[in-house]
């Protein structure tokens, strides 16, 4: 197959080869994105919320797997073949047998469906599937799958889809059949090749393949109807309730409902367990697990699956929490000076933050017309800690707001300050705005303190030498701020 690239030769011949792939590599990267939709992709699943803790892929299912086509002696390494290589994406490459979500298959004949963000011309699709005996705790190579694909569709270098905008689900569905050998779990690679660049996007699909012919055929009349997604971690106290819906009406008869007695129960893999035995326990018409090689749903630490007999008329299920409050908390700001001179337009604010809980603070400084002129962001661990921002800003009031979240999401404190924000020369006249130009610092130059707006005067020989000394573990002579500044300076 001939690769097409729209690039001038005579420039490529200069570049290296890394910089030829980035070159091959611009247009795709601009303008063709999209993600499979149906079996659901790794990082589908994680923007549906089956799969959780994904990283950028949750936002951005579209751009995952875009690297270099000619699977399998090109294309992404072995390792990352979930993410394509990008650091975005690391989070896909994490491989373990009971880590991501896995689609039951039901039939052998299945149907693959694409959605584009930009359909570009295309020159095809292939799939290829995990090797029978596989190990799904390995990561991802090129050694746990068929080499050769299992399904192939000719794109006929035209775009993919019927709008004129390129944006939407692809025009047809891609008929294939799934060799009859495979049973259980299994990982299908999912290859979209673009027709006129060098790339093609490569998406992974976590099955569960359950058919009939095969020792994985599903017990008869097990229906899903909802999922359990270890998606947080809980606490001793809190609850979570697995509600049944019949007729859109919540069935106290089919809910199950489990509480965290112990710390080791609170992570997210053991509460879903011991919420699918729960179900388990007290049910006959519903079971919740996973189908293993011989068609029995079993429960496991990770995302378990809910089945209903259509007996029991069941719907759907939906999840519940009943958490305990946080403890009482706290958060505060010290040490804020009520002005901060500006230095072309830019300062620094700094200041402490007080709390007692373990907190992601966020600092954001506004303007008058509350636009975000600063932010910081830094963990905060039950003391006192120093905190600044930069800022780029005009003169005038502006607005500190101070946020701190505990990791589990259930202490959200804010706090808010006012601070003035004055043009820097309020101080007088000055040579340098400090450290600027520090080398050059001699007797009598007159230095600006962006910290505090104030000016500050070199002192004569022998004192001069002192102005010119600084680094982060040597900043005692710093004007104003230093353990030995008046050494070194005085205040004008």
């Amino acid at each position: 197959m001939d690769i097409k690239v729209g690039v001038n030769r005579k420039l490529l011949g200069g570049l290296s080869s890394a910089a030829v792939i980035g070159v091959m590599l611009l247009p795709q990267q601009a303008q063709a994105h999209g993600y499979a939709s149906e079996p659901p992709s790794r990082a589908f699943a994680c923007r549906q919320g089956l799969n959780n803790d994904c990283g950028g892929a949750q936002y951005e299912p579209q751009s995952v797997g875009e690297t270099d086509k000619g699977f399998p002696a090109r294309g992404p390494v072995d390792g990352k073949i979930a993410s394509g290589g990008h650091a975005n994406f690391a989070a896909l490459d994490v491989q373990t047998a009971n880590r991501w979500y896995l689609t039951e298959i039901r039939d052998r004949n299945v149907e693959f469906a694409w959605q584009y963000t930009l359909g570009h011309r295309t020159t095809g699709w292939e799939y290829f599937i995990t090797k029978t005996g596989w190990n799904p705790n390995q990561p991802l190579s090129r050694e746990a799958f068929e080499l050769t694909p299992f399904c192939a569709v000719d794109g006929g270098g035209v775009s993919p889809v019927e709008s004129s905008s390129g944006n939407g689900p692809g025009k047809e569905k891609h008929r294939c059949t799934l060799p009859a050998d495979r049973n259980g779990q299994h990982v299908i690679l999912g290859v979209w090749t673009i027709d006129d660049t060098a790339a093609a996007f490569y998406n992974v699909m976590d099955v569960n393949i359950v058919t009939e012919g095969g020792p994985g055929e599903p017990a008869p009349g097990w229906n899903e109807v909802g999922n359990i997604q270890p998606h947080r971690e809980l606490q001793v106290g809190d609850k979570v309730k697995a509600r049944a819906f019949v007729g859109g009406v919540e069935s106290a008869q089919y809910s199950a409902q489990i509480s965290i007695d112990s710390a080791d129960e609170g992570l997210p893999q053991n509460w879903s367990l011991k919420l699918a035995q729960r179900i388990n326990d007290t049910q006959t018409l519903v079971r919740a697990g996973v189908r293993d090689a011989n068609g029995n749903i079993s429960p496991i630490q990770g995302a378990n699956t809910i089945f209903a007999q259509p007996a029991s008329g069941i719907s759907s299920y939906e999840l519940a929490y009943d958490v305990l409050p946080g403890d009482e908390a706290y958060l505060h700001i010290h040490g804020l000076k009520p002005e901060y001179a500006l230095a072309d337009g830019k300062t620094t604010v700094d200041f402490s933050v007080m709390t007692n809980k373990k907190l992601q603070v966020t600092a954001t400084l506004f303007d008058a017309a509350n636009q975000q002129v600063g932010f910081a962001r830094q963990e905060v661990n039950a003391t006192t800690a120093p905190l600044s921002l930069e800022a780029s800003a005009a003169p005038g009031r502006h607005l500190l707001k101070l946020v701190g979240i505990s990791k589990q999401g259930r202490i959200a404190l804010q706090e808010e300050r006012y601070v003035e924000l004055k043009s820097g020369d309020a101080g007088g006249e000055y040579d340098h705005i400090y450290p600027e130009g520090m080398s050059t610092y001699k007797a009598g130059d007159r230095v600006l303190q962006p910290k505090s707006g104030e000016v500050f005067e070199c002192k004569p020989f022998p004192a001069e030498g002192w102005c010119r000394i600084y680094s982060p573990s040597a900043n005692h002579y710093e004007p104003g701020t230093g353990s030995n500044w008046q050494d070194a300076w005085i205040a004008r």
